[in-house]
This record gives C-alpha cells, structure tokens and sequence, in this order.
C-alpha cells in the first residue's frame, strides 16, 4: 500500500513523493506572455513537490486569452523561463511544463481575430480580458488543412520547453480548452475524420500526444483530462464510453502519467454535474494514474489506500502552503489562501506566504 511520501517513478522521471502540484494559473507574466523573475522564486519555494506542473503555459498566439499568462513560443519566453527551471532543480525539485492551446476561450481581443474550435460553438459568459470582463465571441471551425499547423505550434512549444530546462511536459487535454473542445460532443459537430464517433473525437488528443512524444519521448509526456462534467460549457453525453478509450489510446502510446481533474457534486471550486469516472479509466490506463480536486492530507492518503491512484496533485493548498509536503506529513496547520491575489501582479499572495517555522 503505497504513502503519499513514497517515491514513483514517472516514466523517466523520479518524484521522490506523491504529492504533486497541479497547474495553477497566476498571471504573473508580462502582457507579452514572458515569465518574470518573481516566478523563479515561486515556483522554487514549492520544490518539495514530488513533481511541479507548470501554471497552463500558450503553445501560440493563437491559442492563449488569459492575460499575463506564459507562453512557450518564442526564444524570449525560452530564455525567461530558464532561471524557473534552474531554481526549481537547485532545490531539488522536478518540473513539467503544462502546454496549452484555449480554443474558443480566446478573446478576440487578445488576437484581432475569431477564436478557433472544433466546431462554430460560443463558450457561455464573458472572458478575462485586459479591458475587463468581455463576452465570449462564436469560435471559427479548425480547417483540415490547419490541423498539421497546430500540431507544429505544439512540437515548437515542446522543442522550446526542452531548451528551457524543463523535466517534461503535460498536454493540457482538460477544462473545456481546445482538445476538450475536439473531444466532447456538446462542443465537436464535425463530420470529418475529428467528429462524430468517439475514435474521431480522440483523434486530436493522440495527434497532439504523438506530436509531443515526437520531441520528448513518451516517458516525459503527461497528459490533464476532466472527464466528469461540464467545464466552461464543454461536456459529453457519455463520458463513461468518451473517457476510458481516450485513457486506453493514451496508455498505448506510453505515456509516463495521466491527470485527471474531478471535482465532486460539493466542489469547492466548480462542481461536477456526473460521478467520477477514474475508477473506469483506472481499469483502462496502465500508467501513472493522478487525482486532483479538492484533497487534503487525509483524502489524498485515503485515494491511494483504495487503489484508486498513484499519487494526488494539490492545486489552492499547495498555492498558500510553499512547505505543503512538511505540512501534511506532520499534521502541522495550513495557511488559508487569499482569492484576491489568485491573477494579479506583484509578490502579494504569491510568494509571501510563510513557511511554517515563520508562520
């Protein structure tokens, strides 16, 4: 029966325990998607983690709206993300860059142009814009003929994570963003070889892996699905069937982990409108399994127990708690973290909370 603090080996990377950070977007960036330096001393306080996964970090232009957020694809963004990765291996720690292509989540604002999606879909409510609060725009079908330069934007933001120092990467595939998009039928109407039946619905999800494991190898590459409910409009009609052949397909190509993001009917931070679906991709996955949604010490250990999974990633705890693997193991007190400062410039809810002997 393995313990939150036990090693796991993840594909070529060695955790030394099972408490992972999720990705946690913080925008901190520049308004050209550049890390600053701040960011280094962020993520390195957290490299107790067994493994770090990155804030969501653009693939393209094209693909990222959310503002001050990072991006992978130009040699600016390589060189600014290089001190990260150094900080985070001279504490000891591992850490995988999550590559992220928004979809139809992206304002026009941020590109002068409509976003693109599966199919002609609106995401409901309004956007995280630099002028405020924007409705959502109807997104522009992704031609055939457009495919093979998407997977290009991910294998340059792949090459460029690579020169940046990083452990790996992560297909962001989760959270109603572009593969989700492809891979759920409220969001992919098409009627080519992407649309329709489940196998051409995954069908972007495993190119877009392929692509990656093409720069990385399979044992560096991770992928996030959300496979239990709504998640920014994007759902399924079947996710018991639409999930375990993607985890099935994944588990094929080998790669070193796959993450699962599933909040419960009582979520604290979105709530799931179907049961968890893990205990059906567990059955069909034989990699690293991780969980993720509203764990604590307690539960996270209690996940393991049952078998259910390999090791937990903490998002908001592990934001407010830089010393969260210590925290856990001692039983000490957590900070509370303070949603203000969630997206915001500046050190103030990012890098100032104390670990616990300065609590």
């Amino acid at each position: 029966m393995a313990s939150l603090f036990d090693p796991i080996r993840l594909g070529a990377i060695d955790a030394p325990n099972r408490i992972f950070m999720a990705p946690l977007t913080r925008g901190r960036a520049t308004r050209e998607h550049v890390p600053v330096p701040i960011m280094a001393d962020y993520y390195a306080q957290r490299a107790g983690a067994g493994l770090i996964i990155t804030e969501a970090t653009g693939i393209s232009p094209e693909g990222l709206g959310w503002p001050f957020a990072p991006g992978l694809w130009s040699g600016e963004q390589v060189e600014a993300w290089k001190p990260v990765t150094g900080a985070v291996h001279d504490k000891g720690g591992r850490i995988v860059a999550q590559l992220w292509h928004m979809g139809r989540v992206v304002h026009p604002s941020f590109t002068g142009h409509a976003p693109v999606s599966s199919s002609a879909t609106t995401a409901p409510g309004s956007a995280h814009t630099y002028d405020g609060r924007q409705l959502y725009t109807e997104a522009r079908p992704l031609e055939l003929a457009e495919i093979p330069r998407v997977l290009d934007d991910y294998r340059r933001a792949a090459r460029n994570a690579r020169e940046a120092g990083f452990d790996g990467v992560q297909l962001h595939a989760a959270n109603g963003y572009l593969i989700d998009q492809f891979l759920r039928d409220n969001a992919n109407f098409r009627d080519d070889a992407y649309g329709g039946s489940i196998e051409n619905r995954i069908r972007l999800l495993i190119e877009v892996t392929r692509a990656l494991i093409d720069v990385w190898g399979a044992d560096r590459v991770g992928v996030r699905l959300s496979p239990n409910g709504d998640s920014q409009g994007v759902n399924d009609s079947q996710p018991e069937l639409l999930f375990p052949a993607a985890a099935k397909a994944l588990s094929d190509l080998g790669i070193a982990f796959l993450e699962l993001r599933e909040p419960g009917p009582g979520g604290t931070f979105g709530q799931a409108d179907h049961p968890p679906v893990h205990p059906l991709i567990r059955a069909a996955f034989d990699g690293v399994l991780v969980l993720n949604s509203d764990y604590d010490g307690i539960t996270g250990q209690a996940a393991l127990d049952r078998g259910e999974a390999d090791a937990i990633a903490f998002g908001r705890l592990f934001l407010s708690n830089p010393d969260l693997p210590r925290r856990i193991a001692e039983k000490l007190p957590l900070n509370p973290n303070d949603m203000a400062t969630w997206y915001g410039p500046g050190t103030a809810g990012y890098t100032d909370y104390p670990l616990y002997e300065a609590a």
